[in-house]
Protein backbone atom coordinates (compact mmCIF):
# COMPACT_ATOMS: atom_id res chain seq x y z
CA UNK A 1 0.00 0.00 0.00
CA UNK A 2 1.20 3.50 -0.87
CA UNK A 3 -0.26 6.56 0.82
CA UNK A 4 0.19 10.29 0.64
CA UNK A 5 -1.25 13.57 1.84
CA UNK A 6 -3.85 14.43 -0.80
CA UNK A 7 -3.45 17.68 -2.71
CA UNK A 8 -5.97 19.62 -4.76
CA UNK A 9 -5.06 17.48 -7.77
CA UNK A 10 -6.50 14.48 -5.85
CA UNK A 11 -9.81 16.17 -5.02
CA UNK A 12 -11.92 14.40 -7.67
CA UNK A 13 -10.68 10.85 -6.98
CA UNK A 14 -10.77 11.47 -3.22
CA UNK A 15 -14.45 12.43 -3.42
CA UNK A 16 -15.27 9.75 -5.95
CA UNK A 17 -13.86 6.98 -3.75
CA UNK A 18 -15.78 8.17 -0.69
CA UNK A 19 -19.04 8.74 -2.59
CA UNK A 20 -18.89 5.25 -4.15
CA UNK A 21 -17.95 3.48 -0.91
CA UNK A 22 -20.88 1.55 0.64
CA UNK A 23 -21.02 3.81 3.72
CA UNK A 24 -18.98 6.76 2.49
CA UNK A 25 -20.37 9.95 4.05
CA UNK A 26 -20.42 13.63 3.07
CA UNK A 27 -18.62 14.39 6.34
CA UNK A 28 -15.53 12.79 4.80
CA UNK A 29 -15.80 14.76 1.55
CA UNK A 30 -13.33 17.40 0.41
CA UNK A 31 -16.04 20.06 0.62
CA UNK A 32 -16.93 19.24 4.22
CA UNK A 33 -13.30 19.75 5.16
CA UNK A 34 -13.44 23.15 3.47
CA UNK A 35 -16.55 23.99 5.49
CA UNK A 36 -14.94 23.02 8.79
CA UNK A 37 -11.86 25.07 7.87
CA UNK A 38 -14.11 28.15 8.14
CA UNK A 39 -14.85 27.14 11.74
CA UNK A 40 -11.22 26.85 12.85
CA UNK A 41 -10.38 23.27 11.88
CA UNK A 42 -7.66 22.35 9.40
CA UNK A 43 -8.41 19.36 7.12
CA UNK A 44 -5.58 16.88 6.55
CA UNK A 45 -6.55 14.47 3.79
CA UNK A 46 -4.81 11.15 3.24
CA UNK A 47 -5.34 8.78 0.33
CA UNK A 48 -3.95 5.28 -0.18
CA UNK A 49 -3.77 3.05 -3.21
CA UNK A 50 -2.68 -0.41 -4.23
CA UNK A 51 -1.80 -1.32 -7.83
CA UNK A 52 -3.13 2.04 -8.99
CA UNK A 53 -6.50 1.59 -7.26
CA UNK A 54 -7.67 3.78 -4.36
CA UNK A 55 -8.32 1.58 -1.32
CA UNK A 56 -8.58 4.03 1.60
CA UNK A 57 -9.05 7.72 2.33
CA UNK A 58 -9.61 9.94 5.31
CA UNK A 59 -10.21 13.59 6.06
CA UNK A 60 -8.67 14.28 9.47
CA UNK A 61 -9.85 17.53 11.02
CA UNK A 62 -7.10 19.18 13.05
CA UNK A 63 -7.94 21.31 16.07
CA UNK A 64 -5.02 23.02 17.77
CA UNK A 65 -4.78 23.02 21.57
CA UNK A 66 -3.96 26.68 22.33
CA UNK A 67 -0.44 27.57 23.50
CA UNK A 68 0.80 23.96 23.49
CA UNK A 69 1.95 23.17 19.97
CA UNK A 70 -0.24 20.06 20.20
CA UNK A 71 -3.54 19.17 18.56
CA UNK A 72 -6.27 16.59 18.21
CA UNK A 73 -7.29 14.93 14.94
CA UNK A 74 -10.86 13.86 14.26
CA UNK A 75 -12.16 11.78 11.33
CA UNK A 76 -15.89 12.50 11.33
CA UNK A 77 -17.60 9.42 9.84
CA UNK A 78 -14.22 8.05 8.86
CA UNK A 79 -11.76 6.70 7.96
CA UNK A 80 -13.20 5.25 4.74
CA UNK A 81 -11.86 1.77 4.03
CA UNK A 82 -12.79 -1.89 4.35
CA UNK A 83 -12.59 -2.23 8.13
CA UNK A 84 -13.00 -6.01 7.84
CA UNK A 85 -9.58 -6.18 6.15
CA UNK A 86 -7.21 -6.45 9.11
CA UNK A 87 -4.05 -5.81 7.06
CA UNK A 88 -5.52 -2.71 5.45
CA UNK A 89 -6.71 -1.38 8.82
CA UNK A 90 -3.22 -1.89 10.23
CA UNK A 91 -1.42 -0.28 7.27
CA UNK A 92 -3.72 2.72 7.01
CA UNK A 93 -3.66 3.28 10.77
CA UNK A 94 0.13 3.41 10.57
CA UNK A 95 -0.22 6.06 7.85
CA UNK A 96 -2.59 8.11 9.99
CA UNK A 97 -0.23 7.83 12.96
CA UNK A 98 2.71 9.06 10.88
CA UNK A 99 0.73 12.07 9.71
CA UNK A 100 -0.57 12.70 13.24
CA UNK A 101 2.90 12.76 14.79
CA UNK A 102 4.07 15.26 12.19
CA UNK A 103 1.35 17.60 13.44
CA UNK A 104 1.93 16.97 17.15
CA UNK A 105 -1.40 15.21 17.67
CA UNK A 106 -2.18 13.73 21.07
CA UNK A 107 -4.98 11.53 19.71
CA UNK A 108 -6.86 10.44 16.61
CA UNK A 109 -10.62 10.23 17.10
CA UNK A 110 -12.69 8.27 14.57
CA UNK A 111 -16.35 7.28 14.23
CA UNK A 112 -16.82 5.19 11.08
CA UNK A 113 -20.47 4.35 10.31
CA UNK A 114 -19.92 0.63 10.84
CA UNK A 115 -22.89 -1.40 12.11
CA UNK A 116 -22.58 -2.43 15.75
CA UNK A 117 -23.14 -6.06 14.69
CA UNK A 118 -19.86 -5.96 12.75
CA UNK A 119 -17.66 -7.54 15.42
CA UNK A 120 -14.87 -8.21 12.90
CA UNK A 121 -14.37 -4.49 12.19
CA UNK A 122 -14.54 -3.69 15.89
CA UNK A 123 -11.86 -6.31 16.64
CA UNK A 124 -9.62 -4.99 13.85
CA UNK A 125 -9.85 -1.42 15.15
CA UNK A 126 -9.11 -2.48 18.71
CA UNK A 127 -6.16 -4.59 17.53
CA UNK A 128 -4.37 -1.51 16.20
CA UNK A 129 -4.95 0.51 19.38
CA UNK A 130 -8.31 2.24 18.98
CA UNK A 131 -10.28 2.45 22.24
CA UNK A 132 -14.08 2.65 22.18
CA UNK A 133 -15.47 5.77 23.88
CA UNK A 134 -18.60 5.78 26.02
CA UNK A 135 -21.59 7.30 24.23
CA UNK A 136 -23.32 10.49 25.39
CA UNK A 137 -26.35 12.42 24.10
CA UNK A 138 -27.16 11.24 20.59
CA UNK A 139 -24.31 8.80 21.03
CA UNK A 140 -21.20 10.85 20.36
CA UNK A 141 -19.87 13.72 18.31
CA UNK A 142 -21.92 12.28 15.43
CA UNK A 143 -25.11 10.31 16.10
CA UNK A 144 -24.46 6.72 17.10
CA UNK A 145 -27.97 5.72 16.05
CA UNK A 146 -29.77 6.72 12.86
CA UNK A 147 -32.81 5.70 10.84
CA UNK A 148 -32.48 4.87 7.15
CA UNK A 149 -35.17 4.34 4.54
CA UNK A 150 -34.25 1.89 1.78
CA UNK A 151 -35.17 3.38 -1.62
CA UNK A 152 -33.59 0.82 -3.93
CA UNK A 153 -35.97 -1.27 -6.02
CA UNK A 154 -39.09 0.36 -4.61
CA UNK A 155 -41.56 2.57 -6.46
CA UNK A 156 -42.97 5.76 -4.95
CA UNK A 157 -46.28 4.01 -4.42
CA UNK A 158 -44.54 1.17 -2.60
CA UNK A 159 -42.62 3.59 -0.41
CA UNK A 160 -45.74 5.56 0.47
CA UNK A 161 -47.65 2.35 1.22
CA UNK A 162 -44.90 1.30 3.65
CA UNK A 163 -45.40 4.36 5.86
CA UNK A 164 -47.55 4.29 8.98
CA UNK A 165 -51.19 4.81 8.08
CA UNK A 166 -51.38 8.09 10.02
CA UNK A 167 -48.32 9.41 8.17
CA UNK A 168 -49.89 8.65 4.81
CA UNK A 169 -53.04 10.44 5.96
CA UNK A 170 -51.04 13.48 7.13
CA UNK A 171 -49.15 13.70 3.82
CA UNK A 172 -52.41 13.70 1.88
CA UNK A 173 -54.02 16.10 4.37
CA UNK A 174 -51.22 18.63 3.84
CA UNK A 175 -51.81 18.45 0.10
CA UNK A 176 -55.56 18.94 0.50
CA UNK A 177 -54.99 21.91 2.80
CA UNK A 178 -52.91 23.60 0.12
CA UNK A 179 -49.39 23.10 1.52
CA UNK A 180 -46.78 23.37 -1.25
CA UNK A 181 -43.06 22.57 -1.25
CA UNK A 182 -40.38 24.62 -3.00
CA UNK A 183 -36.76 23.61 -3.46
CA UNK A 184 -34.74 26.79 -3.10
CA UNK A 185 -31.26 28.23 -3.03
CA UNK A 186 -29.10 30.51 -0.92
CA UNK A 187 -31.83 33.14 -0.80
CA UNK A 188 -34.04 30.71 1.18
CA UNK A 189 -31.46 30.23 3.97
CA UNK A 190 -32.73 33.25 5.91
CA UNK A 191 -36.33 31.98 5.97
CA UNK A 192 -35.15 28.49 6.88
CA UNK A 193 -33.01 29.86 9.71
CA UNK A 194 -35.89 31.89 11.12
CA UNK A 195 -37.92 28.68 11.31
CA UNK A 196 -34.98 26.87 12.88
CA UNK A 197 -34.66 29.51 15.59
CA UNK A 198 -38.38 29.18 16.29
CA UNK A 199 -37.96 25.41 16.56
CA UNK A 200 -35.01 25.62 18.96
CA UNK A 201 -36.81 28.07 21.22
CA UNK A 202 -39.84 25.78 21.33
CA UNK A 203 -37.89 22.55 21.94
CA UNK A 204 -35.08 23.97 24.05
CA UNK A 205 -31.90 23.03 22.19
CA UNK A 206 -28.95 24.98 20.82
CA UNK A 207 -28.48 26.08 17.23
CA UNK A 208 -25.55 27.24 15.13
CA UNK A 209 -25.38 30.74 13.72
CA UNK A 210 -26.99 31.70 10.42
CA UNK A 211 -23.49 32.27 9.03
CA UNK A 212 -22.75 28.55 9.48
CA UNK A 213 -25.67 27.63 7.24
CA UNK A 214 -24.61 30.19 4.64
CA UNK A 215 -21.07 28.76 4.78
CA UNK A 216 -22.50 25.27 4.43
CA UNK A 217 -24.40 26.33 1.34
CA UNK A 218 -21.39 28.12 -0.16
CA UNK A 219 -19.09 25.11 0.38
CA UNK A 220 -21.49 22.29 -0.56
CA UNK A 221 -23.80 23.79 -3.15
CA UNK A 222 -21.27 24.30 -6.00
CA UNK A 223 -20.64 20.53 -5.98
CA UNK A 224 -24.39 19.88 -6.02
CA UNK A 225 -24.51 18.41 -2.51
CA UNK A 226 -26.64 20.91 -0.55
CA UNK A 227 -30.44 21.12 -0.62
CA UNK A 228 -32.77 23.57 1.15
CA UNK A 229 -36.54 23.19 0.83
CA UNK A 230 -39.47 25.04 2.38
CA UNK A 231 -43.13 24.13 2.86
CA UNK A 232 -45.53 27.03 2.34
CA UNK A 233 -49.07 27.54 3.56
CA UNK A 234 -51.08 30.55 2.40
CA UNK A 235 -47.88 32.10 1.09
CA UNK A 236 -45.95 31.74 4.35
CA UNK A 237 -43.04 29.34 4.98
CA UNK A 238 -44.01 27.10 7.91
CA UNK A 239 -41.50 24.22 7.68
CA UNK A 240 -38.04 23.71 6.23
CA UNK A 241 -35.38 21.08 5.62
CA UNK A 242 -31.64 21.37 4.96
CA UNK A 243 -30.37 18.10 3.56
CA UNK A 244 -27.70 16.76 1.23
CA UNK A 245 -27.19 14.27 -1.56
CA UNK A 246 -23.77 12.62 -1.81
CA UNK A 247 -23.16 9.69 -4.12
CA UNK A 248 -26.18 7.42 -3.88
CA UNK A 249 -27.13 8.65 -0.41
CA UNK A 250 -29.46 11.43 0.75
CA UNK A 251 -29.42 12.70 4.32
CA UNK A 252 -31.75 14.88 6.38
CA UNK A 253 -29.39 17.22 8.24
CA UNK A 254 -31.63 19.88 9.79
CA UNK A 255 -35.39 20.32 10.03
CA UNK A 256 -37.50 23.20 11.30
CA UNK A 257 -41.16 24.07 11.71
CA UNK A 258 -43.25 27.02 12.79
CA UNK A 259 -45.51 27.16 15.81
CA UNK A 260 -48.24 28.38 13.46
CA UNK A 261 -50.56 26.18 11.40
CA UNK A 262 -49.19 22.95 12.82
CA UNK A 263 -52.52 21.29 12.05
CA UNK A 264 -51.79 21.30 8.28
CA UNK A 265 -48.98 18.72 8.77
CA UNK A 266 -46.40 20.47 6.60
CA UNK A 267 -43.37 18.51 7.97
CA UNK A 268 -44.90 15.20 6.82
CA UNK A 269 -45.39 16.43 3.26
CA UNK A 270 -41.96 18.07 3.26
CA UNK A 271 -40.23 14.82 4.24
CA UNK A 272 -42.17 12.93 1.58
CA UNK A 273 -41.05 15.42 -1.06
CA UNK A 274 -37.43 15.03 0.13
CA UNK A 275 -37.75 11.26 -0.17
CA UNK A 276 -39.29 11.56 -3.66
CA UNK A 277 -36.50 13.92 -4.73
CA UNK A 278 -33.84 11.49 -3.45
CA UNK A 279 -35.54 8.65 -5.33
CA UNK A 280 -35.64 10.69 -8.57
CA UNK A 281 -31.91 11.41 -8.23
CA UNK A 282 -31.08 7.74 -8.01
CA UNK A 283 -30.30 7.53 -4.30
CA UNK A 284 -30.38 4.08 -2.74
CA UNK A 285 -31.36 5.26 0.70
CA UNK A 286 -32.58 8.26 2.64
CA UNK A 287 -30.97 8.83 6.02
CA UNK A 288 -33.11 10.51 8.70
CA UNK A 289 -29.90 10.94 10.70
CA UNK A 290 -29.75 11.03 14.48
CA UNK A 291 -32.22 9.45 16.88
CA UNK A 292 -31.96 8.77 20.57
CA UNK A 293 -30.09 5.52 21.37
CA UNK A 294 -32.74 4.66 23.95
CA UNK A 295 -36.47 4.89 24.19
CA UNK A 296 -38.01 6.34 27.31
CA UNK A 297 -35.26 8.96 27.71
CA UNK A 298 -37.58 11.36 29.50
CA UNK A 299 -36.70 14.01 26.90
CA UNK A 300 -39.98 14.91 25.20
CA UNK A 301 -38.21 16.48 22.20
CA UNK A 302 -36.05 13.40 21.50
CA UNK A 303 -38.95 11.02 21.96
CA UNK A 304 -41.11 13.15 19.65
CA UNK A 305 -38.30 13.23 17.09
CA UNK A 306 -38.00 9.45 17.22
CA UNK A 307 -41.75 8.99 16.75
CA UNK A 308 -41.85 11.37 13.78
CA UNK A 309 -39.05 9.53 11.98
CA UNK A 310 -40.37 6.07 12.90
CA UNK A 311 -43.64 6.88 11.12
CA UNK A 312 -41.83 6.64 7.77
CA UNK A 313 -40.87 3.07 8.71
CA UNK A 314 -37.10 3.31 8.20
CA UNK A 315 -34.73 0.77 9.66
CA UNK A 316 -33.01 1.55 12.96
CA UNK A 317 -29.22 1.44 12.65
CA UNK A 318 -26.73 1.53 15.50
CA UNK A 319 -23.06 2.14 14.77
CA UNK A 320 -20.00 0.99 16.67
CA UNK A 321 -19.46 4.56 17.85
CA UNK A 322 -16.33 6.59 18.54
CA UNK A 323 -12.81 5.33 19.13
CA UNK A 324 -9.72 7.18 20.32
CA UNK A 325 -6.20 6.23 19.33
CA UNK A 326 -3.98 7.68 22.05
CA UNK A 327 -0.63 9.00 20.86
CA UNK A 328 0.41 10.75 24.08
CA UNK A 329 -1.00 9.23 27.31
CA UNK A 330 -0.05 12.22 29.48
CA UNK A 331 -1.58 14.79 27.15
CA UNK A 332 -4.60 12.54 26.62
CA UNK A 333 -5.22 12.38 30.37
CA UNK A 334 -5.03 16.15 30.51
CA UNK A 335 -7.42 16.54 27.60
CA UNK A 336 -10.05 14.03 28.77
CA UNK A 337 -9.81 14.25 32.56
CA UNK A 338 -8.03 17.30 33.92
CA UNK A 339 -9.26 19.94 31.46
CA UNK A 340 -13.00 19.12 31.86
CA UNK A 341 -12.61 19.30 35.66
CA UNK A 342 -10.91 22.69 35.43
CA UNK A 343 -13.67 23.99 33.15
CA UNK A 344 -16.35 22.75 35.56
CA UNK A 345 -14.61 24.37 38.53
CA UNK A 346 -14.34 27.71 36.72
CA UNK A 347 -17.97 27.49 35.63
CA UNK A 348 -19.12 26.81 39.19
CA UNK A 349 -16.95 29.62 40.56
CA UNK A 350 -18.55 32.11 38.17
CA UNK A 351 -22.11 30.83 38.63
CA UNK A 352 -24.56 33.17 40.36
CA UNK A 353 -26.27 31.57 43.39
CA UNK A 354 -29.90 30.55 42.81
CA UNK A 355 -31.21 32.85 45.55
CA UNK A 356 -29.44 35.82 44.03
CA UNK A 357 -30.90 35.01 40.61
CA UNK A 358 -34.41 34.88 42.04
CA UNK A 359 -33.95 38.21 43.80
CA UNK A 360 -32.42 39.98 40.80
Amino acid sequence: MQWKVAGTEDRARFNDFIARFSWGDLLQSWEWGDLKARAGWKPIRLIAERDGETIAAVSLLKRAIPKTGRCILYASRGPVLDTKDADLVRSFTDAMKQAARQHGAILIKIDPPVDIEDTVSDANLRAVGFRPIAATGFGGTQPKCVMQLDLAGRTEDELLASFHEKWRYNIRLAGRKGVTVRHGGREEISAFYALLRETTERDGFLVRSEKYFLDMWDCLSPAGFARVSLAYFEGEPIAGVFNYVFGDKACYLYGASSNRNRNVMAPHLLQWEMIRQAKEQGCKWYDFRGVSPKKGTGDAHLEGLNRFKEGFRPRFVEYVGEYDLVLSPVWYWGWTRALPRIRTALKNRNRVPTKQVQEA
